[in-house]
């Protein structure tokens, strides 16, 4: 997949993967003189009591001329209805160098209810490795460098390996009390994504003992931090570092000149900086690690929803907006 916006997440090898965990897929097209020029992977899911789906497209859908937006979410419109879909919601993902066009003219409405995580650190990883270094800061430079320099082995994963990274996932999972995958999900993400080289599976190793994985991504010119784990010993040698840099290592290979860390709190800049060192809830945990890699804090165009039946769609929201509150409640309860 080579379109400039071009995403993992809609690659087909991904809507395989989903499908095997409980999501329904299928893929709308438009074709001039054979060639495909515009087109969205669309997944689905099963709403409660079997009363229809919920139809979503995940950073795309993608075209080559802005006359072929009509036509395409007319396409999208009659595939959402072979899946008794009540709304579609659509996460066009991230603009770089581009002004994202306006989404209401299709009939959509912005929705505050995301399914990928709005906000990243993007990181420019053109030039030279030195020039990338320069991008980072201080101790971020620092722990790269003491990471290379103590002896761990950082080597790209066979499938043998897998059952590694797993295991320091539920290690991770423990440690940070947050959510995380049953073991079979990261392995069958491997096992669709590697061998077409939209991933890698990279170890690191010191003296026979796993110290931490992480499987990043890759589609176009971009690339992700999609998943990362590390063990509870030796965390000294800095191996979650040289495994990052790694990991940026096998994207330039790749020809990426981007990688996206992928995921931290949904917040201005200057609200991340002022309360970064005081939360850890959340993602905030992890953009005290992500914000020293010299990237820029980018939102994506966020989360849009088109509704085909309303009756549906407003029932569910107004379910979600209950449990949300319930959420809030219990959380403020247990800091009393």
């Amino acid at each position: 997949m080579q379109h400039p916006r071009a995403h993992v997440l809609q690659l087909s090898a991904w809507a395989q993967h989903q499908t095997e965990f409980g999501w329904q897929s299928d893929r709308v097209t438009l074709t001039e003189k054979g060639a495909i020029v515009a087109g969205a992977q669309m997944q689905f899911w099963q709403l409660p009591g079997k009363i229809g789906t919920r139809a979503y497209i995940p950073f795309g859908a993608y075209v080559t001329h802005e006359s072929q937006w009509q036509p395409l979410w007319a396409a999208v419109r009659q595939c959402a209805r072979k899946y008794r879909a009540a709304w579609l919601k659509w996460e066009p993902g991230h603009y770089l160098n581009e002004t994202p066009p306006d989404f209401t003219k299709w009939g959509f409405r912005a929705s505050p209810q995301t399914i990928q995580p709005p906000r990243t650190v993007m990181i420019d990883i053109s030039g030279d490795d030195e020039t990338i270094l320069a991008r980072m800061n201080q101790g971020t430079r620092r722990k790269i460098r003491q990471a290379q320099k103590n002896d761990i082995r950082y080597y790209p994963a066979a499938p043998e390996d897998i059952a590694k990274f797993t295991r320091m996932v539920l290690t991770t999972g423990a440690r940070n009390e947050f959510h995380i995958h049953e073991p079979h999900y990261y392995q069958r993400a491997y096992e669709l994504l590697a061998p077409g080289n939209h991933a890698a599976l990279i170890l690191a190793q010191h003296e026979g003992d796993d110290l931490a994985g992480i499987f990043v991504t890759a589609a176009g010119k971009t690339a992700q931090y999609l998943y990362g784990a590390s063990s509870n010993i030796k965390r000294n040698l800095m191996a979650t570092y040289g495994i990052q840099w790694a990991a940026i290592q096998w994207a330039k290979t790749r020809g990426c000149t981007h990688y996206d860390m992928w995921g931290i709190p949904d917040y201005d800049e200057t609200v991340l900086e002022a309360q970064f060192q005081s939360r850890e809830d959340g993602l905030w945990g992890v953009y005290g690690f992500k914000r020293g890699w010299g990237g820029t804090v980018l939102r994506s165009a966020g989360a849009y929803d088109v509704v085909y039946n309303p009756l549906i769609y407003h029932a569910y929201q107004w379910v979600q907006q209950r449990r949300e509150r319930r959420i809030l409640k219990n959380e403020g309860e247990a800091l009393k």
